[in-house]
C-alpha cells in the first residue's frame, strides 16, 4: 500500500482506504469481531473482548481469510495490486480508554505486541499466526510448517502460516 500511496494523491489514498476499511468493518461485524482501531493503513480487530466467546480464534482466522478475498475483489475493481500482511495471536489483553483528551479505545498486552510482530515480519498475501492460535486451530485448518521469528527481548517466537480450512470443516 505504501508504494501505491506514493503514486496517487492523498485524497485518493483516503478514498481507497475508506473503501477497504468499510468492507473490513462489514466483515468484522459478520464474524462477530470488534474493530479496535486503524493506524495509517493498519486495521486492528479482536474477538472475545466485550463479549467472551470460545471460538474467537476461529472467527479471527475466518475474518483474515475473508479479508484476503475482499482485497482481491477490490484489486480487480480498482486495478490495484494490494496484498495484506496479517498477524494473529491468541491470549490475554487489557482493553480500555486512557488519557484526558481525544479518547481512544485500545488494547494492550503481550498478545497485542506479538500480533503486531507477526504482522510486521509476515509476508504480503499471507496470514502468520502464533503458536497459541495454532493450538486452537490445528485440527480445523491447514498450515505450513512451524518457523521462528525474532521478537525483541525474547527467544524466537514459533509461528505458522495459516492455510484453508480442512476439508472436513467449513
Amino acid at each position: 500500500f505504501t508504494t501505491l500511496a506514493a503514486h496517487i494523491g492523498p485524497e485518493q489514498v483516503v478514498q481507497l482506504l475508506n473503501e477497504i476499511f468499510s468492507a473490513f468493518d462489514l466483515l468484522a461485524e459478520k464474524h462477530g469481531l470488534e474493530k479496535i482501531k486503524t493506524i495509517g493503513d493498519a486495521y486492528m480487530v479482536a474477538g472475545g473482548i466485550s463479549f467472551p466467546r470460545p471460538d474467537h480464534a476461529e472467527a479471527n482466522a475466518e475474518l483474515a481469510l475473508n479479508m484476503q478475498k475482499e482485497i482481491e475483489r477490490l484489486n480487480q475493481e480498482y486495478n490495484t495490486s494490494i496484498r495484506l500482511r496479517i498477524g494473529i495471536c491468541t491470549g490475554p489483553v487489557v482493553a480500555g480508554v486512557i488519557g484526558r483528551w481525544r479518547f481512544a479505545y485500545d488494547l494492550w498486552g503481550e498478545t497485542v505486541n506479538l500480533a503486531c510482530r507477526l504482522e510486521s515480519t509476515g509476508e504480503a498475501g499471507r496470514i502468520q499466526i502464533a503458536e497459541s492460535t495454532y493450538e486452537r486451530l490445528k485440527n480445523k485448518y491447514q498450515f505450513e510448517p512451524k518457523h521462528g521469528i525474532d521478537v525483541k527481548g525474547q527467544d524466537p517466537l514459533s509461528a505458522y502460516w495459516l492455510g484453508k480450512p480442512k476439508l472436513n470443516q467449513k
